[in-house]
């Protein structure tokens, strides 16, 4: 079997031919995004490529700067060319599940800011149907009991509060996740998206819906790219 470093280093790298000179460009959060950030810091020291990056976590920020790319901050940014993430799952329409990181809020502000956004994931986050993998929501830390409860009501599952040891999980934002058990039923996201943030004191969703471009998939066969057929890329 191919090393799985490897393999989420290959994609990392094979996203980074949608970068152009002169980009801004979203840096997304996690293991396998990570090596596009550092292709991309690659491609401003050796190829002499001009790029701006606008990072999604503080650790996708302190990896940048260690690296070299010059930086904005959200906030500065101003309309993006180009986003590349993970993704926890996704489905033939494109459609995501993120924030296994926690940090999808920033991450969902950055590619709603953006032309266009591609993904980087391993052939298991592929799937028929969303929510085998837990649906995140970012919550308000005074709130969470109440927001909880609520979405116990429209959940199957459980719905746990993330916890960091013996303390909850707290975002680069100061709130809290909740991880949603719903299961492989999600087959209208977008629906159930809008349900979600109707509750008071939910800040996000880890639902991403309509927003991907394009899928940069490794497996032990190689790299696949999944371009979505009425995307923007």
């Amino acid at each position: 079997m191919p090393d799985v470093e490897l393999l989420k280093e290959q994609a990392g790298i094979a996203a980074c031919r949608f970068v152009k000179d002169g980009m801004t460009v979203g840096l997304g959060t996690g293991s396998t995004v990570k090596y596009s950030i550092i292709e991309i810091a690659r491609m401003i020291s050796e190829e002499g490529m001009s790029l701006v990056g606008v990072p999604t976590s503080e650790d996708t920020r302190r990896l940048s700067e260690e690296l070299g790319i010059p930086l904005l901050t959200i906030e500065d940014s101003g309309s993006l060319d180009l986003t590349i993430d993970g993704a926890d799952e996704f489905d033939h329409n494109f459609d995501l599940i993120k924030g296994g990181g926690g940090a999808l809020t920033r991450e969902k502000v950055v590619a709603l800011k953006s032309k266009s956004m591609v993904v980087v994931a391993d052939h298991t986050k592929k799937v028929e149907i969303l929510g085998s993998f837990d649906l995140p929501v970012e919550v308000d830390s005074d709130l969470w009991e109440g927001v909880r409860e609520s979405i116990s009501r429209i959940c199957p599952g459980q719905v746990r509060l993330r916890a960091n040891g013996p303390n909850p999980f707290q975002t680069d934002n100061h709130g809290f996740i909740l991880d949603c058990s719903f299961g492989p039923t999600i087959s209208n996201p977008k629906s159930l998206e809008r349900a979600i943030c109707d509750i008071p004191g939910v800040v996000e969703v880890g639902l991403f819906v309509g927003i991907c471009d394009a899928v940069i998939v490794a497996s032990s066969d190689g790299i696949d790219e999944l371009i979505k057929s009425d995307g923007r890329i």
